[in-house]
């Protein structure tokens, strides 16, 4: 039976009398999209029309979800909140802190040694709170949402931008922060602007090389790594049906690295041969009673331009496989075209590792698909030119892939079996050679191929496709190798040409498992103890941050301006930096260290105003602090893309910045802005951008009248005695502003709570 499955039923009871409802009051036919967000309203929002990239709506999600990484920081809020459980089902997954470097056994070892204390201390919580608890090896977050608690026409929220997986079984799932989580799990209504829709209508069907991976290198490339911003995106049509669930998963999980609030599609059959498939018959079932309200309405998808703020359309039958990167998702390139842009560009084409797996590309179908590409490898006598890497998405697919002797292919081929986690994905990858820094080309299955992301190693040039190209890429050595038209040399000096690959939807023989790694919580967690050591290195209680004192902040100074993107892993760094992410002070020590300065293009050397001299990021903006000056960081476009991790906003908070400025946010990190209380701001006239200067002294003039849709002033003081004073906009609601006055959203949370 299926965890939660009261919880889903209830959902099920009440799903097509709130659709109505809302039906009604809209007027109009809903998208699937609609229907799971008007049918999960807050008992204290009241039904209307809402207004798309407008209004702020509260939601109350059925559950949350969080990876370990942001888990840490989410926890250490919650035991803030002064509650005595989770409001809603709520599971941590331990999966980001453990280093790929020898194989699964060894690292998984290591990496229990290493981050043992923080492993305890996420157990102890989440057996206090009533949390359930997936230990290290269980798997990848987002696929074992999806083997076990994703269910069609559901809302969750994770402290995770990949939270969007589970879209792939007809959810709306939407990454967040970490205080984010806190106000669900504290049973408080979560405030979301209500979102545009962009439908992508899927025609024909997918064949030969192509993979539900494509699908969405296709859309990146078409809508770049912003054009999703606050919008959901519905796929839908024949060619959607016609995909696996899991291959949804992908598509909808990738949808992050467009910006897109979620991704999602209608329930249909191969959502309910999932369930199915791992242990969740009632589940189906249950939909299946309610399978009307678990998709668009007819007409909706019949004219989409009437109901879609955009509308696009890919037939699967003629898509071609894509190659995206390097050093950004949505650099798309037709698999005929790469050999000439790698040449036009100067991009190594030597394949250095072939990397399989990660949250995006981990499931029994996607190891099949690969396998069979490896296969043919061996029994055409061809020599991996590549090292590979394979990352199983959880215990379940791992323990099933192994009963049916895929893992000894891709070891015949001379892969490496990594632990059931992210590893390579998230930075955790103890890559020999990387400290080198030397210009070279790896592959990957993976969602994301910033700058440094897999390796540490700016030079690495990290490209995006699916297993079965990773597989053919690697295999053949060459990052120009179309497999659908160019031949191998085997070991008999013989031209030899790969077959397309093949693969399983769902074994054969059902998947299978031993440990699944799953922990449930005490029934009674009030006697459990959550021990923190006063003197960790990992781990530090949190103290609130500073309520804002009503008057303008004046006197601050430039702490950077940040030149070109600006993403999540430059103003908090993932890889090494992982092992601090539950001790603010430690990991405030990377603020902003992977920024560009825009005035002489270096990382991490910005210039001190008190001495003239340059220094690191985060000491020059301690010593601002420890002088109690205040400062700000400028910005350019999508500030703030990638990764939901709230230490982007929560370390230049701790460290005494007061406001970022820039030209645009990305979703997630303006919002995480918003509830540590920070002031995050754009520029009215984005040209003001070009008049910051280096020795700027800034001085808001009506902060003190800080209120919805009134944008406010800044002067802006230059070292030659000059002033600019420029507009800047924000788009704070009351609530909002609530939080900045306060500090923080929790300390919200925490008066209301000893309120009652």
């Amino acid at each position: 039976m299926a965890f939660d499955i009261d919880m889903i039923k209830a959902v099920y009871s009440q799903i097509g009398e709130k659709i109505d409802a809302a039906r009604k009051v809209v007027n109009k036919p809903l998208t699937l999209s609609e229907k799971i967000l008007y049918s999960h309203l807050h008992a204290d929002q009241n039904l209307e029309s809402f207004e798309r990239a407008k209004s702020y709506v509260n939601f109350a999600p059925d559950r949350v979800a969080m990876q370990d990484a942001t888990a840490q920081m989410a926890l250490l809020q919650f035991m803030q909140a002064g509650k005595k459980q989770a409001a809603v089902p709520s599971t941590v997954h331990c999966d980001h802190l453990i280093l790929a470097k020898e194989g699964a056994k060894e690292d998984l070892k290591s990496s229990l040694t290493a981050s043992g204390e923080v492993f305890n201390f996420l157990e102890s919580v989440s057996n206090k709170y009533g949390i359930g608890f997936w230990k290290p090896g269980a798997g990848i977050i987002h696929q074992v949402v999806l083997e076990n608690y994703a269910f069609p026409g559901g809302m969750m929220i994770g402290t995770d931008s990949h939270t969007v997986n589970a879209g792939g079984l007809g959810m709306v799932a939407i990454g967040v922060g970490g205080a984010d989580a806190v106000d669900v799990m504290a049973g408080m209504p979560w405030e979301l602007k209500m979102p545009k829709m962009i439908g992508v209508k899927l025609t024909g069907k997918l064949n030969g090389w192509t993979a539900p991976k494509d699908v969405i290198l296709k859309v990146a490339g078409i809508l770049t790594v912003k054009g999703g911003t606050g919008a959901i995106v519905e796929y839908f049509g024949e060619g959607a049906k016609s995909m696996s669930c899991t291959g949804k998963g992908t598509i909808c999980n990738m949808g992050a690295e467009i910006g897109a609030t979620t991704s999602t599609f209608g329930y249909d059959e191969s959502m309910e041969r999932y369930l199915k498939a791992t242990g969740r018959a009632d589940v189906a079932e249950a939909a299946n009673a309610v399978k009307e309200h678990l998709t668009g309405d007819d007409e909706v998808y019949a004219n989409p331009e009437k109901y879609f703020d955009e509308v696009i359309e890919i037939d699967l039958s003629t898509l071609e496989p894509h190659i995206n990167g390097p050093f950004t998702p949505d650099r798309a390139t037709p698999v005929s075209k790469m050999r000439e842009e790698a040449e036009k560009n100067g991009w190594p084409t030597k394949v250095e590792w072939g990397l399989i797996g990660s949250c995006t590309n981990s499931s029994y179908e996607d190891l099949t698909r690969a396998v069979s590409i490896a296969k043919q490898a061996i029994d055409k006598k061809i020599t991996a030119k590549s090292d590979f890497g394979i990352n199983p998405g959880s215990e379940q697919i791992r323990f099933t892939v192994d009963r049916d002797g895929i893992l000894q292919v891709f070891e015949d081929l001379g892969a490496r079996i990594f632990t059931n986690a992210c590893g390579p994905c998230i930075g955790q990858w103890d890559r020999a050679g990387a400290d080198k820094k030397e210009k070279n080309t790896i592959i990957h299955s993976f969602n994301r191929n910033f700058s440094k992301r897999a390796d540490g190693n700016p030079n690495t040039h990290a490209f995006v496709t699916s297993p079965e190209l990773v597989a053919a890429l690697a295999i053949s050595g060459d990052l120009g190798f179309n497999p659908l038209t160019d031949t191998l040399t085997n070991a008999d000096g013989e031209q030899v040409k790969l077959d397309p690959p093949s693969g399983f939807e769902l074994p054969e023989k059902g998947f299978d498992v031993e440990d699944n790694g799953y922990q449930a919580p005490a029934e009674d967690g009030s006697n459990v103890e959550v021990k923190v050591a006063p003197d960790s290195k990992r781990l530090q209680l949190l103290t609130p941050f500073e309520p804002w004192d009503g008057k303008n902040i004046t006197g601050m100074k430039l702490l950077i301006k940040a030149k070109g993107k600006c993403t999540t892993d430059h103003i908090s760094m993932a890889g090494p930096w992982l092992r601090y992410r539950g001790h603010l002070d430690n990991i405030a020590d990377n603020t902003l260290t992977g920024a560009v300065n825009y005035f002489n293009d270096a990382t991490d050397s910005v210039k001190n105003q008190l001495t003239g001299e340059y220094g690191a990021v985060p000491a020059t903006q301690r010593a601002y602090k420890d002088a109690g000056i205040p400062t700000i960081v400028v910005g350019d476009h999508n500030y703030g893309e990638g990764s939901s991790r709230e230490h982007a906003a929560m370390q230049p908070r701790h460290l005494g910045v007061k406001v970022i400025l820039v030209k645009s946010f990305a979703r997630i990190h303006e919002t995480n802005l918003k509830k540590q209380g920070m002031l995050g701001l754009t520029f009215a006239n984005e040209a003001d951008y070009d008049k910051i200067q280096e020795d700027d002294t800034f001085d808001f003039l009506d902060l003190d009248q800080f209120a919805p849709d009134k944008p406010l002033t800044l002067s802006v003081k230059h070292a030659d005695g000059s002033e600019d004073t420029i507009k800047v906009n924000h788009t704070y609601n009351d609530q909002q502003i609530a939080w900045y006055k306060a500090g923080s959203a929790l300390n919200l949370i925490k008066e209301k709570e000893k309120a009652n």
